[in-house]
């Protein structure tokens, strides 16, 4: 899609969006309540027009076409399934739609209804499934129509989170195994993170960042980025030569940054306890302010060994056995290719 803008009244939901989804890939738009993320996909679905710009499907500029004649499916939030139809009815509602033979409907259902394990509930109507079948019959609904694409909008935020990690985990193995093109749309950064190819974060109507979940993790481009995709400690600095100065010490960064004064982005996790080699970079002093025990990990708030407490809390999160207490003094190794200047924006 090129430049698409779209406008609700005075508010500006989409602000020129430029986006390449490739073939085959899952892909996840993934930002906070009204970033323009289910704006975006319902222009893809033909679902709302854009004020301008274009929405192109295989090289075919799409932007005018009717919904019903887009080889694009969805999956609704609600799922969207008719009350009072049962579980093969339901899926078979498309296919009948269009006048598919008896023969034909039969086969394709039996056959995404067996990929979904819903055999044996043809005939239980939408009441009597549990939320995880729902979801599962309006993924067949929706595949059994063979869609170029397959637009997801939210569709395991009704799901408890045990349920929700495992129909993640479905929907990664069902992707693949079809090879088609998904489009996912969460605000859940794990989930994002779990299924996707490829994610672009959004905000305000534009698209932050686009790329693979363990590059935009690590490598975010900006403050509004970093935080959004997890815990991020985030640090003033300024450039002095080939180093970058900070309240907590001087550092080394793989990447040196494009500013004078910024800020600098490390993963809780990226920081690592040990013992300070004598003459080392990167290490610095610090005292622990608070240590909260996780089963697999431990987070660990600590401050400069020297100056207020207050003066800056830093999260660290280890997977280290011996037990923290506040006041406790500990030396921290910062990986200069995990400290990563951010841009301004």
């Amino acid at each position: 899609m090129a430049q698409v803008q779209k406008n609700f009244g005075s508010h500006k939901a989409l602000k020129g969006v430029d986006l390449e989804v490739r073939e085959g890939e899952f892909f996840t738009l993934l930002g906070p309540s009204g970033c323009g993320k289910t704006t975006l996909l319902r222009i893809i679905a033909g679902l709302e027009l854009p004020d301008s710009g274009h929405v192109f499907l295989g090289g075919r500029d799409i932007t005018r076409l009717p919904a019903a004649k887009r080889q694009v499916n969805t999956v609704f939030q609600s799922y969207a399934l008719f009350p009072h139809l049962n579980t093969f009815e339901n899926v078979a509602f498309g296919l009948k739609a269009r006048q598919t033979e008896n023969s034909e409907v039969r086969r394709r259902v039996g056959e995404k209804l067996e990929m979904m394990s819903l055999g044996g509930l043809e005939r239980r109507y939408p009441h009597q499934l549990s939320g995880g079948q729902k979801q599962r019959v309006a993924l067949a609904r929706a595949l059994v129509n063979e869609p170029d694409i397959l637009l997801l909008d939210e569709p395991m935020s009704a799901l408890d989170a045990h349920l929700r990690a495992q129909v993640q985990e479905e929907l990664r193995r069902l992707q693949r195994e079809l090879k088609q093109t998904f489009i996912l749309v969460t605000h859940d950064q794990d989930e994002a993170m779990v299924v996707s190819d490829r994610l672009a974060v959004m905000r305000d109507g534009l698209v932050e960042q686009v790329g693979e979940p363990r590059e935009v993790y690590s490598k975010p481009r900006n403050q509004f980025v970093a935080e959004f995709l997890g815990a991020a400690n985030i640090i003033a600095a300024r450039r002095d030569g080939g180093r970058v100065m900070t309240s907590l010490g001087s550092f080394d960064l793989s990447a040196a940054p494009q500013w004078d004064e910024g800020r600098l982005a490390i993963r809780p996790e990226r920081i690592l306890l040990g013992q300070a080699p004598a003459g080392d970079p990167n290490w610095i002093q610090a005292k622990v302010s608070e240590a909260i025990y996780r089963g697999q990990s431990l987070d660990v708030w600590l401050a400069p060994a020297q100056g207020p407490a207050d003066d800056y809390r830093l999260r660290v999160r280890t997977q280290s056995k011996e037990p923290l207490r506040p006041g406790d003094q500990v030396s921290l190794f910062f990986p200069p290719e995990d400290l990563v200047a951010l841009d301004h924006a």
